[in-house]
């Protein structure tokens, strides 16, 4: 068994059900030192931002499991790249497999995909304050997740 960190639509249940069935959520986490932001291709990943937090889903997955998201993730095709990185669930840290957008260059929403990835965020109760702003990423065009600036209206 493997452990997973998902922090875009993989975090939702429905989904995580049809890709990967032998898949059993174990819970929120959060990843330290890393920051959300839409990639070129569209869809949510992550970038290395000290002091900056994802939080998301941790799931236990079987090795089909895994084959079947390495290739949902198109990590042949080198769309995505998996690593291994420590996620902190509750007080211990869980090292999981993450996968990153191999560009960290900032792109476009594709349509739909952060609405997905807020249902799922919600789904979860993962913290207000990210579910925010993961709100003022979607809405404000903006590519990666940003705190306000002095002024700024919440």
């Amino acid at each position: 068994m493997t452990l997973y960190f998902a922090y875009g639509t993989n975090m939702d249940r429905a989904a995580m059900r049809l890709r990967c069935p032998g898949a059993r959520a174990i819970g929120t986490g959060t990843l330290e030192g890393w920051r959300l932001l839409v990639a070129v291709d569209g869809y949510v990943s992550i970038v290395r931002r000290p002091g900056a937090r994802v939080h998301g889903v941790l799931w236990r997955l079987t090795a089909h499991d895994l084959a079947a998201l390495d290739a949902y993730e198109g990590v042949d095709a080198g769309l995505y790249r998996r690593r291994m990185l420590p996620v902190i669930v509750g007080v211990a840290r869980r090292r999981a497999q993450v996968y990153i957008s191999r560009s960290a260059a900032p792109g476009r929403p594709r349509p739909g995909h952060l609405s997905l990835v807020m249902s799922a965020a919600q789904s979860w109760h993962l913290p207000i304050t990210y579910r925010d702003e993961l709100r003022r990423f979607a809405s404000s065009g903006w590519h990666g997740a940003r705190t306000p600036q002095a002024g700024e209206v919440r």
